[in-house]
């Protein structure tokens, strides 16, 4: 029998507007890849208090404001110490105008992209479909 322990994460895709159009802001995590802010809801946290203390953990951010009516969530499987992992992850917009990033332990690198650069620069499908759906979300407002 197996057994999926279940897991719950939420993160942001971060803009900041310049004359020349969006910038989102990646991460460069340890492990190789390139992705957005997330992280473990802690308990008795909320989804948004989550964003918001990952967003101030993982890079200094704390000017940053929800766009109102973005949720979206992935989901997919990992290993970790023999067992299988369900992971959800709730992903927020936010609006930030700080540009100047300090980054976490837990990261080796961040750089504010347009969109078409923070497509190629995304390591994962998932990420970016979800940059896809925040810069048509965007362009629609």
């Amino acid at each position: 029998m197996i057994f999926v322990l279940g897991e719950k994460s939420c993160g942001a895709i971060v803009y900041i507007k310049r004359s020349s159009g969006l910038l989102y802001l990646l991460l460069h995590y340890e492990a190789g890849h390139w992705d957005f802010v997330k992280g473990n809801v802690e308990v008795n946290e909320a989804e948004k208090e989550t964003v918001v203390r990952e967003l101030r953990e993982e890079t200094g951010i704390i000017d940053a404001c929800f766009v109102d009516e973005f949720r979206e969530k992935i989901e997919y499987y990992y290993r970790r110490q023999g067992k299988t992992v369900h992971k959800e992850v709730f992903f927020y917009l936010m609006e930030t105008n700080t540009e100047t990033i300090t980054i976490s332990f837990e990261h080796v690198g961040s750089i504010w992209l347009n969109y078409v650069q923070a497509m190629e620069k995304l390591t994962f499908k998932n990420a970016k479909f979800l940059l896809m759906q925040a810069n048509d979300f965007l362009n629609k407002k």
